[in-house]
């Protein structure tokens, strides 16, 4: 009898690991709807808690992304190295083709504000805070990136993603990140 409870209890485990399995390749396999190459974003909006980008034209998403943030994802940006992305109003204001993730829309943090909370605390704010793409060479990960808070305080989204977003987004776009 306790040899056949086993294979039974073993039966299941390894049918529900195969569920898991299915639906995991479903998940990164599902095609999303493409960006129209015309569309213009004049905002964006970065929803840090739901884990979503948003392209805004007027009153209309354009299109919404799922993202990964800072490694540390609670909280406003304070310091350099804290994993954390920041919150607040900010601009698109610059872009890097060269950057060594795919891609990459330099975000104008630190502000003024974010300089002067550092400053009175004794510490550098940071900077280089980017929309980027995957680390070079590892476009193939795709979906699975999200899993896991992984930035040192960037936005990241697939490579396809960024190539919408860098098409869609230019310099001196106003970028709002929601806590």
């Amino acid at each position: 009898m306790r040899g056949g409870l086993f294979k039974t209890r073993l039966q299941v485990v390894v049918a529900l690991l195969a569920c898991c399995l299915l639906a995991l390749a479903c998940y990164v396999l599902r095609r999303e709807p493409r960006l129209p190459a015309a569309a213009k974003a004049d905002a964006v909006v970065v929803l840090k808690a739901q884990r979503r980008l948003l392209l805004l034209h007027g009153e209309e998403t354009e299109k919404v992304y799922a993202i990964a943030l800072g490694r540390t994802p609670h909280g406003h940006k304070f310091r350099e190295g804290d994993g954390r992305t920041p919150e607040g109003t900010y601009r698109v204001d610059s872009r890097n083709r060269r950057s060594r993730f795919h891609l990459a829309l330099h975000i104008s943090y630190p502000n003024e504000s974010d300089r002067r909370r550092a400053a009175a605390a004794g510490v550098s704010p940071g900077g280089d805070i980017m929309i980027h793409g995957l680390p070079n060479g590892l476009g193939w990960v795709g979906k699975l990136h999200r899993l896991v808070d992984w930035t040192d305080g960037c936005i990241a989204v697939t490579d396809d993603e960024v190539e919408e977003i860098w098409r869609a987004v230019d310099d001196g776009t106003p970028i709002h990140i929601l806590p």
